[in-house]
């Protein structure tokens, strides 16, 4: 009997070794297999993030030397949608390299999934407050609780709406959202230029086409609500520099978002970005620069070396400082800190012992504190 146990307890030892071995092994080939996975995985990330570039090779260098005399004039890019999909966390290193100070940045544009982009850019700004200009489109411009969450947002310490879709029937993107307006008019919007008035913000509409009915109404809302600045976002695209001329004589609240990769290097654009100097000349204070994120040419990186060439264009440096970063910059500037800000950094005083000079703050001194302390 005993010698029995002995047998019995021998194949139990042999049984859980080769248990143990079978199970090692199958834990090695699966943490091999992850493992390669995930080398995989990131180069196929690494890869998405090599752009295509249109720019010819003989000039590059050129374009390079032009970046390199307007790097100091502190860029800003107007208009940006790298929130959608976390790309900006992509796109910090070329920003430093090729001299884009600050970047006005959202997502996904009215719709239901803006409301994510939304908090994706809300939550870059408060990581990078010195780079990231935060604007808002998570909106349903046709629902009253749309004036809510434009208050709220502002209130927190979003800088401006934008991308809204003010109109669009030709553009195979955004003429498909669910929240796009008909008209510059429609829904709730009237209501929500007497909203961003009171914090001096701004919005930046698409508008398409750049004529016809939704421009009759783009007039009539800066008309009837004068002291709202609207943002006429890409005005040069498919447009003439004779309609962007009429427009900004006859509305001083009308400020106009120049797409410059579009003008240099979209076929659709021209190729004739020239033909747009002499209204940039004639209302230098109501002009700004930006990207699209690279929109239908291919890359956003080839869209910044757009905006310097627009710049070189301008051959008057004191000109290609304002349309550059002072135009946009002081719009940003012009707004002053709001109730919610100024509560929260009461609070910190009381919590910190640190006292912060409030009563004069920008919205821009007051979400820096707060960055900086959250």
């Amino acid at each position: 009997m005993q010698k029995y146990r002995y047998w019995v307890a021998g194949i139990l030892i042999i049984l859980a070794g080769v248990f143990i071995i079978y199970f090692s092994k199958e834990n090695e080939i699966k943490t091999v297999t992850v493992n390669e996975n995930a080398a995989q995985t990131t180069e196929i990330t690494e890869a998405s993030t090599n752009e295509p570039s249109m720019i010819p090779d003989d000039d590059k260098v050129a374009i390079t030397d032009i970046s390199a005399k307007y790097k100091e004039l502190g860029l800003i890019d107007a208009h940006n949608h790298d929130a959608s999909g976390l790309k900006y966390l992509g796109m910090l290193r070329t920003w430093k390299d090729k001299g884009v100070q600050q970047v006005v940045m959202f997502g996904d544009v009215s719709e239901p999934s803006a409301i994510l982009t939304d908090k994706f850019a809300w939550k870059a700004y408060q990581k990078y407050p010195n780079i990231i200009i935060p604007y808002f489109s998570g909106f349903d411009l046709h629902d009253p609780e749309s004036l809510t969450v434009v208050r709220n947002n502002l209130e927190m310490g979003f800088f401006g709406l934008g991308e809204v879709v003010g109109a669009s029937t030709m553009s195979p993107v955004v003429s498909k959202v669910v929240w796009k307006a008909n008209d510059p008019m429609d829904g709730y919007l009237p209501q929500i230029y007497d909203i961003i008035a009171e914090y001096k913000a701004p919005i930046l509409l698409h508008i398409d086409p750049p004529n016809g009915v939704a421009v009759a109404k783009l007039e009539q809302a800066l008309e009837e609500h004068p002291k709202t600045i609207i943002i006429f976002g890409h005005i040069n695209a498919y447009n003439t520099p004779e309609e962007i001329d009429r427009l900004l004589s006859k509305h001083p609240n009308l400020y106009a978002d120049f797409f410059a990769g579009f003008s240099v290097y979209n076929v659709e654009g021209g190729n004739n970005p020239e033909q747009f100097i002499p209204v940039m000349k004639k209302f230098p204070d109501r002009f700004m620069l930006s990207t699209d994120s690279g929109y239908g040419i291919g890359s956003e990186k080839i869209a910044i070396d757009a905006m310097y060439q627009m710049l070189d264009l301008l051959d008057d440096p004191g000109l290609a400082r304002k349309i550059a970063h002072d135009n946009l910059d002081a719009i940003m500037k012009a707004q002053p800190a709001t109730d919610t800000q100024l509560e929260l950094i009461r609070k910190l005083e009381q919590e910190t012992g640190k006292i912060y000079h409030v009563e004069n703050l920008s919205k821009a001194e007051a979400g820096q504190i707060l960055a900086e302390t959250n």
